[in-house]
């Protein structure tokens, strides 16, 4: 899979969503019919129960299994950051990532207790896109050559992706994209990121609202990522788009996350159905994107840290879905006795 040389770019994107593939319908029932065998009560383990569906659905995998998950994270840095729109400094990217490869964030530790893999993925961290309120943060090739570098991620084998990212002044960023693809006003999408104060959250609106008026009623949602977005959320975009069309689920971690699933689900509404989300942010805006999407999320933490931390947790929940149905036993087997009729 890779984009052709071609003038026009996002063609080829959208060429690719055009070609998603659906569930594996056949998966799916397998697992319905084992899971009817099991030894428990019909639907006792609930949502449990619909993950390994969607897992089988999703991988092709009659019986779900789970054996090179991967949380990636999209680090990159944004001019908008220098409107003061976040409470800590561009400087902590480049910190981030150093501690993202000495093992000292949360994300980390989250992965090790989870037996996750993880990788970063440093797009330009000293390089900022220019400021979103005042000019187009990628070109088209630009914009569609990181797409495809997110489609990357899923080399040698994963089978399990969790979406993560990582750059100061991205939730401006994000709720401008938001605000873009489903409309509304700037304070529908904003909330506090880090944890700015009221005058910071004055001048994150500010941002937002001369972000959007930039499109001039643009609502394609290709150059709404390109003009407003940035290059973690574009990567994501590429990425989820991957794992589609080649069978790899993947979950949705926060808010910047689900911008880029929102750029997906503008193209194709169906386009988001192998994405599990993983949590509600306590970021305001996120509640609103998953409503507008009507995706619900797995867990409500009051989480806001980013990282692909929510969905390193909830892959946790996911593995444990498969590894419950794939390892129980049958009542024949185990030779218990089913309902009395």
């Amino acid at each position: 899979m890779s984009l052709s040389e071609t003038a026009l770019p996002f063609e080829d994107i959208r060429n690719l969503v055009r070609s998603m593939p659906g569930p594996d319908e056949d998966a799916r029932n397998a697992v319905r019919s084992r899971d009817s065998q099991l030894t428990k009560p019909a639907g006792s383990l609930g949502r449990l129960e619909e993950i390994a569906e969607w897992l089988a659905a999703w991988s092709g995998k009659g019986t779900p299994t789970i054996t090179r998950p991967l949380v990636a994270i999209f680090a990159t840095a944004h001019g908008v950051a220098d409107k003061g729109v976040s409470a800590f400094p561009s400087a902590v990217n480049q910190q981030m990532v150093e501690n993202f490869a000495a093992g000292g964030a949360a994300i980390n530790q989250i992965c090790r207790a989870n037996d996750l893999g993880l990788k970063v993925f440093d797009l330009a961290v000293s390089m900022p896109t220019p400021c979103i309120t005042e000019e187009d943060a990628l070109d088209e090739a630009n914009c569609a050559a990181t797409m495809a570098y997110g489609m990357e991620a899923l080399a040698g084998g994963i089978d399990l992706v969790c979406l993560g990212e990582m750059g100061i002044g991205n939730t401006t960023v994000a709720a401008s994209v938001l605000n873009g693809v489903f409309g509304g006003g700037a304070e529908d999408w904003i909330g506090r990121g880090t944890g700015i104060d009221d005058e910071g959250l004055a001048r994150k609106r500010d941002a937002v609202e001369k972000a959007v008026a930039r499109l001039n009623g643009e609502k394609d949602p290709l150059e709404i990522l390109r003009k407003i977005g940035g290059r973690e959320i574009a990567a994501m975009v590429g990425l989820i788009i991957a794992a589609r069309l080649q069978r790899v689920p993947l979950i949705v971690d926060g808010f910047v996350t689900t911008a880029a699933a929102a750029v997906v689900y503008a193209m194709d509404p169906k386009g988001l159905d192998h994405c599990l989300f993983a949590h509600m942010s306590a970021e305001s805006g996120h509640r609103k994107a998953l409503a507008t999407m009507e995706k619900e999320a797995l867990l409500d933490f009051g989480m806001r840290l980013g990282e692909g931390s929510g969905a390193a947790i909830a892959a946790g929940i996911v593995k444990t879905a498969a590894e419950t149905h794939a390892g129980m036993a049958t009542f024949a087997d185990a030779g218990v006795a089913t309902k009395s009729d």
